[in-house]
C-alpha cells in the first residue's frame, strides 16, 4: 500500500546533497506522460516531473522512459527535474521521416526536443543506444551540458570494433541480439515478487508496442549497425572538460567492461563499476541507480552541479529552486507547463541490490567502495 501526500518543493541538491544512507526515506513522485509536437511535426513523448536542474534521460535500444519510471521518481526528491524523452521509433515517439539509418539524426532530434522544451544547460543520462545519443549530443555542444552519465552505453573501443565485426560478419549480430534477451530476461527477480511484478507491467506496455510495431524497430537498430566510431566524440568530452561518469555492470554481456573503461580514459571521467550488474542492471533495481547519484552528488558530480550555478550567476549556498528554474529554462519554456504539481507518495523500500566502485580517470583522486547496507 502507498498513500499520497502534497508536500513542498525539494531543496536544490548542491545546497542540501542526500547522501546514500538518507535515500531510502525520500518519497517517489509520479511522472507525468506528454506527446508533444515539435515545430517541424515530429511527434515526441516525454515524462516529466520534477523541479529545479533538468536531468534529460534517454533509454536504450527497444525500451522507452516509462521502463525506468521506478529509478527516475527517486531522483526528482534529489532537486532535479526530471525529463525522459523516447527516441525516434520507440515508446510514443515517430519514426524518423528521413534519416533513420544514420545514429546522428537520432541524437539531433533529441538536440531539437531539449531545445523545443526550453531547457538551457541539463545533466544527461543515456542507457546503451541512450548513452551513445547522449555522447554524440554533448561532443557536438558540450555547453549545454552540466554533467554526463553514461550507462552501460554502447561506446568505447571495444564496442567499436564489436559493431565493425558485426559489419564484416552479419550473423554475429544473432549472438549479441541472443546476448540482449537473456539479459532483459535476468531482469526478472525470484527473490522479489513485488518489484518483479512491477517490472513485468512496465515491460508489457512496452513489448507489446515493439510486437505490434516491429518496423520501427529496424532502421534505429541498422543505424547503430552502420554507426561510425565514438572515439573521437569522447576525445572531444575530454578535451572540453565535460564531466563524464560511466556506470557500467561488469557481467555486461553486450557491450564489454572493456569499452566502459575505454570511454572513461578517453573523456578523463569516472567509471563506476556495478558488481554483478548486467546490461540492464539499473532496471532490475530501481533503488541502485539514484543511490550511486546520490553518492557521486557527495564528490565530482556535485561539484559540476554547483560550477553550473556559480556559471548561471547563483550562489550554491542560497539558491532557491525558483532560482535555479529561471537560470536553466528560458522564460517561455514549454517544459514547465508540462511540469505536474509534485505529489509524493510514501512506499517500502528495499534498499540497494548492488555494490558498486570507482575507478578515476579524472584528475580527481579515485572514490572508495561502497557497500549495500540493506
Amino acid at each position: 500500500m502507498t498513500s499520497a501526500a502534497r508536500e513542498p518543493d525539494p531543496p536544490p541538491s548542491g545546497g542540501a546533497r542526500l547522501r546514500p544512507a538518507t535515500l531510502r526515506s525520500v518519497p517517489t513522485v509520479r511522472l507525468s506522460k506528454h506527446r508533444i509536437q515539435l515545430s517541424d511535426g515530429h511527434s515526441v513523448q516525454a515524462l516529466v516531473a520534477g523541479r529545479g536542474v533538468p536531468l534529460v534521460v534517454t533509454h536504450g535500444f527497444a525500451c522507452e522512459g516509462l521502463l525506468y519510471a521506478q529509478s527516475l521518481s527517486r531522483l526528482v526528491a534529489m532537486g532535479f527535474k526530471v525529463v525522459a524523452l523516447d527516441t525516434a521509433g520507440h515508446g510514443g515517439t515517430a519514426v524518423l521521416p528521413h534519416g533513420g539509418l544514420e545514429l546522428a539524426a537520432y541524437s539531433r532530434l533529441l538536440g531539437r526536443a531539449v531545445e523545443e522544451l526550453g531547457i538551457r544547460r541539463a545533466v544527461y543520462a543515456g542507457h546503451s543506444m541512450g548513452g551513445r545519443l547522449i555522447t554524440e549530443l554533448a561532443a557536438s555542444d558540450p555547453d549545454r551540458v552540466v554533467a554526463l552519465l553514461l550507462i552501460d552505453a554502447i561506446v568505447g573501443d571495444a564496442w567499436d570494433q564489436i559493431v565493425a565485426t558485426c559489419r564484416w560478419w552479419p550473423p554475429l549480430l544473432g549472438f549479441f541480439s541472443t546476448a540482449a534477451v537473456v539479459d532483459s530476461l535476468t531482469t526478472i527477480s525470484l527473490d522479489d515478487p513485488g518489484q518483479t511484478a512491477k517490472l513485468a507491467r512496465l515491460w508489457a506496455r512496452t513489448a507489446w508496442g515493439d510486437v505490434t510495431r516491429p518496423w520501427q524497430l529496424l532502421m534505429p537498430f541498422l543505424s547503430v549497425l552502420r554507426s561510425p566510431d565514438s572515439g573521437e566524440m569522447l576525445d572531444r568530452l575530454g578535451e572540453a572538460g565535460v564531466p563524464v561518469f560511466v556506470l557500467h555492470g561488469d557481467r555486461d554481456y553486450v557491450v564489454p567492461i572493456a569499452a566502459a573503461r575505454d570511454a572513461a580514459r578517453r573523456s578523463g571521467g569516472d567509471l563506476v563499476v556495478i558488481k554483478g550488474g548486467t546490461h540492464s542492471w539499473l532496471l532490475k533495481c530501481p533503488e541502485s541507480f539514484p543511490a550511486i547519484v546520490s553518492q557521486l552528488l557527495q564528490g565530482r558530480l556535485g561539484e559540476a552541479y554547483e560550477a553550473a550555478l556559480i556559471n548561471a550567476g547563483l550562489d550554491p549556498a542560497a539558491v532557491t529552486t525558483a532560482d535555479i528554474e529561471e537560470a536553466f529554462y528560458a522564460p517561455d519554456a514549454r517544459v514547465r507547463a508540462l511540469t505536474p504539481e509534485l505529489v509524493f507518495a510514501t512506499s517500502d523500500r528495499r534498499g540497494e541490490r548492488y555494490e558498486w566502485k570507482t575507478e578515476s580517470y579524472s584528475a580527481s583522486p579515485p572514490g572508495e567502495d561502497y557497500s549495500k547496507t540493506a
